[in-house]
């Protein structure tokens, strides 16, 4: 008989378990899920770097060039970013011709206790300003300006509005990411717990997470 619990799929190195289930036979729930690209909310923007030049290369993901301007462009907007309320970090989406123009979201992780009130708009404002500034050679600071320059930005009449790309992720708390990770049997033993930028499904059983016990006798 297949010995593989909750869905598992026995195969013949041993059980191949489900997102999020371990063990020998699927037995256990991860006591640990990140959820961090699904919590908060997604402001798009878009930026013009006019000290770069823009290669065949950098249209494709995958390639060095790519990589290699996209981890710079995002530390340098960490940088930029960091004092602006409930900023969490900057993904690049896509680059394009004309210097380098960048087509990037701004993740932000609104508190608790906020709401569909909560001001996406307000916050929009506060990225554009936030990035206005940096690019005033007085504003500069040293970390600001390695690699992309004085992290120059030009925005075209569309992206001085600074649309906001995705506000529904606001409305599905990590209380409901949490339960929609898990099987059903585990969910209720599942909470959203904060560590650093990070926000993760935790139970009891996760280590270094306050209120843990030791679960290793079951």
């Amino acid at each position: 008989a297949d010995p593989c619990q909750n869905e598992g799929v026995w195969t013949a190195t041993g059980c191949s378990c489900q997102a999020y289930l371990e063990g020998d036979y699927c037995q256990f729930s991860s006591p640990t899920i990140d959820i961090t690209p699904e919590v908060g909310s997604f402001v798009g923007m878009t930026a013009r770097v006019t000290n770069r030049h823009f290669s065949e290369a950098m249209g494709d993901p995958s390639s060095t060039a790519y990589r290699g301007f996209a981890d710079e462009f995002e530390r340098t907007m960490d940088q930029i970013y960091q004092n602006v309320s409930d900023y969490h970090s900057t993904k690049i989406l896509n680059l394009r011709n004309g210097s380098v123009v960048v087509d990037y979201k701004v993740l932000l992780h609104p508190p608790p206790e906020a709401d569909s009130s909560y001001s996406l708009g307000r916050r929009s404002q506060e990225l554009l300003e936030t990035l206005t500034s940096a690019a005033q050679p007085h504003n500069c600071s040293h970390a600001a300006s390695r690699g992309l320059g004085r992290a120059e930005r030009v925005l075209d009449g569309v992206a001085r509005r600074v649309a906001v790309a995705i506000a529904a992720a606001l409305q599905l708390g990590s209380d409901q990411i949490c339960r929609k990770r898990v099987p059903a049997k585990f969910r209720r033993f599942y909470h959203p717990y904060t560590i650093g930028r990070g926000v993760f499904c935790v139970t009891n059983c996760t280590l270094n997470v306050p209120g843990a016990i030791n679960c290793n006798g079951g």
